[in-house]
């Protein structure tokens, strides 16, 4: 488990919260348990942790998100269950608050609780129809020794991300398709057709993006959101 020492240090190292550290914490603590079970190589994980811990983001996020073929909820349910039983078996432990079938999957809410410190994390899974395909990956970090998980193809994890954007227009989308651009992540075909929808999209919005990211975000990102709209609709004029 984590000392009080490595979380200062880690406060430091990545210019943020302690609270988003812990649960960077049991978000991995989490996954590299998950994988080990049987039937987790039909959960690709995807969304905004993903960016994060697959590709470097340095905008922290709350959530797990998942695409599977695996049709129902019970093996998910079983996978999930399995997977608090093990971190409970390590001193971990954990409680689900919130565990149901929506129209496009299943959606969990669960609590981790490492000594004196508990942190919610959402899970969801989309199992809505569409191609779904994984492969594997490691995953190195500042807290536990590599571990694989199975990511979602990384032009189908943008191609979804965009979409999302698209239908919900929250600020964290917005920012992982700067982070997606800035990383030349997004395939050509999809800039062309896509990126206008994005653009008008902003133009819409009447958002905070500075009191909405400001707490998800390193220190040396928040010049960056203070004018993120501009910030945002520049990168998009590159590829007009």
């Amino acid at each position: 488990m984590l000392e009080r020492e490595t979380i200062r240090k880690l406060v430091k190292k990545y210019q943020t919260t302690e609270e988003n550290i812990w649960r960077e914490y049991c978000q991995h603590l989490f996954l590299s348990i998950l994988y080990q079970e049987k039937g987790s190589e039909h959960l690709y994980f995807k969304g905004g942790t993903a960016l994060r811990i697959v590709y470097g983001s340095p905008r922290f996020s709350e959530d797990l998100d998942f695409s599977t073929p695996l049709s129902g909820k019970k093996i998910i349910e079983r996978l999930i269950i399995n997977a608090l039983s093990e971190l409970e078996r390590i001193g971990v432990e954990s409680s689900i608050q919130e565990a149901k079938s929506t129209t496009g999957g299943y959606l969990a809410h669960i609590f981790l609780t490492v000594g004196e410190k508990t942190v919610s994390i959402r899970i969801e899974i989309s199992q809505r129809a569409g191609k779904k395909e994984g492969e594997v990956v490691m995953i190195a970090s500042d807290f536990l020794p590599p571990y694989p998980l199975i990511l979602l193809r990384e032009d189908i994890l943008v191609k979804e991300k965009i979409q999302a954007l698209l239908s919900r227009k929250k600020p964290r989308d917005f920012y992982d398709i700067y982070f997606l651009l800035r990383s030349n992540m997004v395939p050509v075909a999809q800039k062309k057709m896509l990126l206008p929808k994005v653009s008008r999209a902003l133009k819409e919005s009447n958002i905070s993006f500075e009191r909405e990211l400001k707490q998800f975000l390193p220190q040396s990102a928040w010049l960056i959101i203070r004018k993120f709209q501009n910030v945002l609709e520049r990168e998009i004029r590159k590829f007009a």
